[in-house]
């Protein structure tokens, strides 16, 4: 005799607690409308195929956020510029007005307009601007950044630490509001002297975790349990450097596959990477700014880091 015979509802096992969750996400986008000659994708050009599956892949990826019950976080980290493409504006704000989403941001260089944030929810949404001397002036840039801070938008501003760069960082330091963090990435391949580090520093009190990889075999990380990667078809991996698959978001097999565990890579040096390792102090340096780059109580921070 069956449950339902004895006029019991039938067994249904219990659904999946609903998790929080955050995604980088990295479709197939690889063009960019800069040639800076420390980058790959300087000037690279999509086909226009390539940039139909970008955007039908986006399109896929934001409306499995729209449905899903869990709290969600998305960085977005193209190869190459997303925000002059129309369907990541649109993601942007669509994602921003979710009431899953507590925070969507993207790495921008800012060569788009700006008008279009207006739609969206500001209690959401934030940018990690990287200003790119050489491809665009001083001034162009900065009206685009104060643009950003007429409007509200949660925003950090970024230097690749070449050192050409240098004096272009200290003016736009010097020109920026006190409020908007400015980081400094170490240049990949370069090596700083003490006193170059200094000069950096200056600039940045927290380029010293920029300055050296960091050591991570072993070592507990958020990614592969709370922090995952996550590709254009949906294929889900810890991060961006651990190739290894955990599963497919749109099947849910990646699921099965959540548990804290180390890193299986000897160093770490990329700071949308090690900023996840438990290792560092980082999620309490940065709070709630840790996609968007921004140090929580900014720029009390500044002061207590400087003193």
């Amino acid at each position: 005799m069956t449950v339902q015979h004895l006029g019991l509802p039938a067994f249904r096992p219990p659904a999946a607690a609903p998790l929080d969750l955050t995604f980088l996400y990295r479709g197939p986008l690889s063009s960019c409308d800069y040639d800076c000659p420390y980058c790959p994708f300087a000037k690279r050009r999509d086909a226009p195929e390539q940039l139909r599956g970008d955007r039908a892949a986006l399109a896929r990826f934001t409306d499995w956020v729209a449905g899903t019950g869990d709290t969600v976080s998305v960085l977005f980290t193209p190869w190459g510029e997303g925000l002059v493409r129309s369907w990541y504006r649109e993601a942007m704000v669509r994602l921003s007005r979710l009431p899953q989403v507590r925070r969507v941001a993207i790495q921008t260089n800012l060569s788009c307009r700006t008008d279009w944030l207006a739609e969206a929810d500001l209690n959401a949404l934030a940018l990690w601007v990287t200003y790119h001397p050489g491809q665009v002036g001083h001034e162009r840039f900065l009206a685009k950044c104060r643009e950003l801070t007429a409007l509200g938008v949660r925003h950090s501003v970024g230097v690749v630490g070449q050192p050409e760069h240098l004096d272009a960082a200290r003016q736009l330091r010097a020109d920026l509001p006190s409020s908007t963090y400015l980081w400094i990435n170490a240049a990949e391949g370069l090596t700083y002297t003490d006193a170059e580090a200094a000069d950096w520093s200056a600039l940045d009190p927290l380029f010293s975790y920029s300055r050296h990889p960091h050591p991570s075999a072993g070592h507990p990380c958020r990614t592969g349990d709370s922090v995952l990667s996550v590709d254009g078809d949906g294929t889900v991996r810890r991060c961006h450097f651990v190739k290894a698959p955990l599963g497919n978001l749109y099947d849910d097999s990646f699921r099965a596959a959540l548990t804290p565990r180390p890193c299986p890579l000897g160093v770490c040096d990329c700071h949308i990477g090690y900023v996840h390792l438990e290792t560092l102090p980082l999620y309490e340096t940065f709070g709630a700014g840790v996609l968007e780059r921004v140090p929580a109580d900014w720029p009390n921070r500044e002061q207590a880091l400087k003193a």
